[in-house]
């Protein structure tokens, strides 16, 4: 992992009309670092992803990836600098097979055997899109799309991926199955990844560096190891308490999101 910052957000503030979504947001994600921003629902996550992508212009701030500016950029344009976006809810194109949304992916380029190549690795990541290459991607199954929504942008060949809400509707066990894929491809690729996700305990066992986000606001951030340790992320997001019973620190399980 580099010690140079491929993305930097400075004071980004964006809104849907008259409601700000997110204020005065800064972070820096490292070369080839996964870092991830919690929150609860509705905190503003997934409107730094579409900020920093270029589906929402930011009122205020600048985003630099590469050391470019790409501020306001069309989205296109920040596709092309080699930044690809995994939307929360998959959005595969349904109509077209598996095999036709990976070449979507790749739109950007024209080196036909490095598109063959990569084609090759994602089904060596997601072994079961060989099998439903030539199927609809509307006829499989969420994870299965969620599977082909992540290796459409790796057809992009990305420097770095934006990945919003990866284990949403999915089972326990294909949301350790996802993750481990991720860090896979994080490790043998080199590519960074930033990474939305409510699933806090999943995302800060996968991920170098955290952000804790409330109402549009960055409110905490350090190492994931180190913000596992702090009491609030312990109760609010991994969902231990101290129940302080005989003076021993016994953390209980709450109520998970899902």
């Amino acid at each position: 992992m580099s010690d140079t910052a491929v993305l930097k957000l400075a004071n980004v503030e964006s809104a849907y009309g008259p409601i700000k979504a997110i204020r005065g947001v800064s972070l820096q994600v490292r070369q080839g670092q996964i870092a991830t921003v919690l929150g609860s629902n509705g905190a503003g996550k997934s409107t730094i992803l579409k900020t920093i992508s270029g589906i929402i212009d930011p009122r205020k701030g600048t985003i630099e990836f590469k050391g470019r500016d790409i501020t306001a950029r069309d989205p296109a344009f920040i596709v092309h600098q080699g930044l690809s976006h995994v939307p929360e809810g998959r959005e595969v194109f349904p109509l077209l097979s598996v095999h036709d949304n990976l070449l979507m992916g790749a739109y950007t380029r024209h080196d036909r055997d490095g598109v063959a190549r990569d084609m090759e690795q994602v089904f060596s990541y997601f072994p079961i899109l060989k099998e439903r290459e030539s199927q609809s991607a509307g006829l499989l199954s969420g994870g299965q799309q969620q599977m082909l929504a992540i290796s459409r942008a790796l057809m992009a060949h990305p420097e770095l991926i934006l990945l919003d809400e990866p284990s949403l509707g999915l089972s326990p066990k294909l949301t350790k199955e996802i993750f481990e894929i991720v860090v896979r491809i994080n490790r043998e690729r080199g590519t960074t990844i930033l990474l939305v996700e409510q699933n806090a305990n999943m995302a800060l066992n996968a991920a170098d560096h955290g952000y804790v986000l409330e109402n549009g606001r960055i409110v905490m951030e350090d190492t994931c190891a180190r913000l596992r340790e702090k009491d609030d992320i312990k109760e609010f997001y991994l969902g231990m308490k101290d129940d302080g019973v005989r003076g021993e620190r016994r953390w209980k399980k709450k109520k998970t999101w899902r």
